[in-house]
């Protein structure tokens, strides 16, 4: 079975950087046999597409953009309830206004606060670090009219995620960035493949053997070895909704991790394991969203046509994806640099069903 899904996913990566999707991949696919995982990975490509670039391995970092949610804010969410520091049902409360006051935990991990899905306030602030960004851009968010009555509907909301990542850190009394390496990868070995990059502490990574991402327009360069997405930058490269940097194959050992979990088959230190069964079966009555994940969209789903309903993942502006299919027991991780050097390159909407069904026909293939 390895051998055929890494013929394929060579096929596919390959294809990929042929027809200009990306200049640079990392994919990763792990197969439950019985007692193991049947892995597969293939990295291909250049992390920038100038001289200055690099051969993508397998130690490549990539910017996981709204990975961050599902892979590192939802699972602190999941301390904290187990620790008794929040509950599912805590509400943002009397430091907001009014029409944000109820609020709650779930409502936020579900996209289903009410607030809209974006708004690009960077625009409002000069490209230079300053401790009192955060503070202004959460301000900013707390005086976003709701576009729906809180619970009506579940609208994707980066707006949220910020709003959940400043709970956690506020209730943890740790940084986001630490706190997910000191509970969440560093448990699983993972603290060198999975991380936040602050601004500032660039230097402690090296900058060449991160994809590179879009040239800014508001930053006036290419972006590379700093997180992509402009309020998380504004945040100091540390936010709930996007931030974390990663491997394929750390992104894959934390997705197998959750399934293992979701299978019974293992207990991450962090949290009660009924905690995330919990997260990954409440579905939203009039939406398809669990507690921080997505799930397939019929006939639309960038999984592709194999993945079971009631699957997980999510996806990442940049570029990136994983999926999770507990019936099949596949993992399957496609991390790309799509947006480098402009996100005006799209060919990533065609290429994600299409490389999930080559990938899970494989699979199927060897029954």
């Amino acid at each position: 079975m390895k051998t055929q899904i890494n013929k394929r996913i060579i096929a596919l990566g390959t294809d990929g950087l042929d027809k200009g999707v990306f200049c640079g991949i990392s994919a990763a696919v792990s197969v439950r046999d019985g007692a193991k995982w049947i892995r597969a990975e293939f990295n291909g490509g250049s992390t920038r597409g100038d001289d200055q670039g690099v051969e993508i391995k397998g130690s490549t970092l990539f910017d996981l953009a709204s990975l961050t949610k599902p892979l590192c804010t939802t699972f602190i969410v999941l301390h904290l309830i187990d620790q008794g520091k929040l509950a599912w049902d805590t509400a943002l409360g009397g430091a907001y206004p009014q029409d944000k006051q109820q609020i709650c935990v779930h409502h936020l991990l579900q996209h289903a606060s009410g607030l809209p899905a974006y708004q690009p306030y960077f625009r409002n602030f000069v490209p230079e670090q300053s401790p009192f960004h955060a503070k202004r851009l959460l301000e900013s968010i707390a005086r976003e009219p709701l576009l729906h009555a809180t619970d009506s509907t579940c609208v994707y909301s980066d707006l949220g995620f910020i709003l959940l990542g400043d709970m956690v850190e506020q209730r943890a009394e740790l940084s986001l960035d630490t706190f997910f390496t000191t509970q969440i990868a560093g448990p699983l070995g993972l603290e060198s493949q999975l991380l936040f990059i602050p601004i500032g502490q660039e230097m402690t990574v090296n900058r060449e053997n991160i994809a590179a991402t879009e040239h800014c327009i508001w930053r006036k360069k290419i972006i590379q070895g700093e997180v992509h997405d402009e309020h998380s930058w504004l945040m100091g490269g540390v936010a709930g909704h996007a931030g974390l940097f990663g491997t394929a194959t750390a992104v894959m050992r934390l997705c197998e991790c959750l399934l293992d979990i979701w299978k019974g088959r293992f207990t991450h230190p962090a949290f009660d394991s009924g905690l995330l069964r919990h997260a990954l079966e409440s579905k939203h009555p009039r939406a398809g969203w669990r507690l921080g994940f997505d799930t397939p969209s019929p006939g639309t789903s960038s999984s592709g046509r194999y993945f079971a309903a009631n699957s997980v993942g999510h996806l990442g502006f940049s570029g990136t994806s994983f999926w999770i299919d507990p019936e099949k027991e596949v993992v399957a991780v496609l991390l790309t640099n799509r947006v480098h050097p402009t996100r005006e390159n799209v060919k990533i909407r065609s290429f994600r069903p299409y490389f999930h069904d080559q990938v899970m026909e494989a699979v199927l293939s060897e029954g």
